[in-house]
């Protein structure tokens, strides 16, 4: 049975200026739908979600909303009342008839979202933190239709799974733009593309983001073979043509006529075809074949008198890429800040080799002089730059980044933020480099962009140390992950799924301000007096074979280990063992913790 229809578009188009976001597009949303809409910088998925909140009007076509529609619109900026509190603003978002009720008609709600502290000013919260009050005061509002603009900026990895795991429960439809492709993923079952390359503007796909992938391919099949139909079809007319038929009858002069009409349609969909570009990136590497480039024993950083981590060993040599994670202020920027040699660690040591040629991408972008046009942000000397030992005027420059050339006298603060990544990207690849320093360098990229950014950094022969949120590109690249905890403590894993099944059973950290401690159920109640003793240890015992685990898997990377066939036998027969430690004390602990809520 099919699910009831709340909103519609039907051949709308929207234009800004000379601009041509999209036209004629006709979409339904239907109940229960989680749909991924995604499509490059610029196809105009923001304005569409807009379009479908009634905040913009279409310059052509029609919405409908059926009746029963309640729609929610959760914009990338979040923007709270001057002088906020959580409570305030959740009190705020409540529909009218929990007015009364106040905010416990919501506890459920509040609980997921983990406040710790409700009378804390909303203008003293991180990024994350007011993106967190942002969803819960669109979910309390009650919506079948939520529709959420980037929902995963500013959170750190820890949000982005808390959000994902929040829409993976919800009965409600909602409508999402993102570029994060695991969470398009875990979270949707249907995708639509905006993209002028497609014969109707857009690609829709049942199913989740794997899906799209397979479905994309297939029609981009299916586009060049009418290509390739249509060429050789007009190449017959052609020749036709040529021939100087005498437009005597009614036949020829139809044939003459379709035989243009068949040379418009061949140009459409040759350009359509061709319109499958994403920017060339392509870093430059200084071809240095030194085994250490950077060397890390003991090394520790403090800020603002708390030890962000401590007990680092780390080495860095041509080929590897480290991927970092941790919550938002758990230490990854200061460790790339450190990796530059801007401060001296608190204790232990970083050497690097001589000479080390090292290029950094700031997640700030301070780099960036926003008052430059972009010519000269491309092209800093002139006209021309010097890439791989090549000259390349600055139009051509611009158009492997996707610039047109009218754009070139714009300020870089005019640009979107995907454009402004890109111009820094651009810059990067200017200098050669040993060591890449790469803090969230996919923020605001498209996904055909970041596919590219992905297949230069795995042929990068140099070092790579990478902080993203995007989890396919730490899993492609990065041969093994730190994660900083921000406490002090500093753990390697073998790849994402390692890292994510450690946490799965860790409950998750406390508001921006730490919550009182709950209090343990009493004796008989579910748990024996033995057991809740091994509960209360068990996570320590955890955290121990975890740091076990982390070090043996430090001792395997060593370059001295690497050609010692036995220790490498040796360190794989203890690190099964500590894995399957792990898995049994995480099972353990799902028993007690299952018992003890019974």
């Amino acid at each position: 049975m099919a699910s009831d229809l709340l909103v519609s578009v039907q051949s709308i188009s929207k234009s800004y200026g000379i601009q041509t976001l999209f036209d004629g597009i006709t979409l339904s949303f239907r109940e229960e739908e989680k749909l991924g809409l995604i499509g490059p910088n610029g196809s105009g998925k923001s304005t569409l979600l807009k379009i479908l909140a009634g905040i913009e009007t279409p310059d052509k076509g029609q919405v409908a909303m059926a009746g029963s529609t309640h729609l929610v619109y959760l914009p990338q900026e979040d923007k709270f009342p001057p002088g906020a509190t959580v409570e305030s603003a959740l009190l705020d978002a409540l529909p009218p008839f929990h007015k009364e009720e106040g905010l416990g008609s919501i506890r459920d709600t509040l609980r997921e979202m983990n406040f710790a502290d409700l009378e804390q000013k909303v203008d003293t919260l991180s990024g994350g933190w007011r993106k967190r009050l942002a969803v819960t005061c669109a979910l309390i509002r009650e919506p079948n239709l939520l529709l959420m603009d980037e929902p995963t900026n500013h959170l750190d990895l820890e949000g982005i799974l808390w959000l994902e795991n929040l829409l993976k429960q919800t009965r409600f439809a909602f409508v999402l733009v993102s570029h994060d492709r695991y969470f398009l993923e875990n979270a949707t079952n249907r995708v639509v593309e905006l993209n002028r390359r497609y014969p109707d503007g857009y690609l829709r796909v049942e199913g989740n983001y794997s899906e799209f992938l397979q479905r994309r391919v297939e029609a981009f099949d299916r586009q060049d073979r009418e290509e390739e139909v249509l060429a050789n079809k007009f190449r017959r007319e052609l020749e036709w043509l040529r021939r100087g038929p005498k437009a005597r009858t009614t036949k020829a002069t139809a044939r003459i006529d379709a035989a243009y009409e068949l040379k418009d349609e061949l140009a459409e969909t040759r350009s359509r075809n061709a319109n499958r570009g994403a920017a060339q990136i392509e870093f430059d590497a200084s071809g240095r074949k030194t085994r250490k480039l950077v060397e890390v024993k003991g090394a520790a950083v403090e800020r603002g008198g708390k030890r962000l981590f401590s007990g680092l060993d780390l080495t860095l040599g041509p080929g590897s890429c480290l991927g970092v994670l941790g919550r938002n202020g758990s230490g990854k920027s200061s460790l790339i800040q450190l990796l530059q040699g801007k401060f001296p660690p608190s204790a232990g040591s970083i050497t690097w080799a001589d000479g080390l040629k090292i290029v950094s991408f700031d997640q700030k972008r301070e780099q960036l002089d926003r008052n430059l046009r972009l010519k000269e942000a491309l092209s800093p000397t002139g006209d021309t730059v010097m890439f791989q030992g090549k000259p390349l005027h600055v139009t051509a420059w611009a158009k492997r980044f996707l610039f047109p050339i009218e754009k070139l006298g714009l300020p870089v603060s005019k640009l979107s933020g995907g454009e402004q990544a890109r111009v820094l990207i651009a810059r990067l690849m200017l200098q050669p480099a040993d060591l890449l320093l790469l803090d969230e360098p996919t923020n605001d990229l498209d996904i055909a962009t970041l596919e590219v950014l992905e297949d230069s950094l795995s042929e990068f022969p140099g070092a790579i140390v990478l902080i993203t949120h995007d989890r396919y590109l730490m899993d492609r690249l990065s041969d093994r992950l730190l994660y900083l905890d921000g406490e002090g403590k500093a753990e390697y894993f073998a790849d994402y799924p390692q890292w994510l099944q450690s946490r799965k059973a860790v409950k998750p950290a406390a508001g921006p301000r730490e919550a009182a401690p709950q209090p343990r159920k009493a004796a008989g109640q579910g748990l024996s007096r033995e057991e809740r003793k091994e509960l209360d240890g068990i996570q320590k015992k955890i955290e121990r074979t975890e740091m076990e685990l982390g070090r043996l898997q430090q001792e395997m990377m060593q370059p001295e280990v690497a050609s010692d066939a036995t220790r490498l036998k040796q360190l794989h027969e203890q690190m099964e063992g500590e894995g399957m430690k792990i898995a049994e004390l995480y099972a353990r602990w799902e028993e007690l913790e299952t018992k003890a809520s019974d």
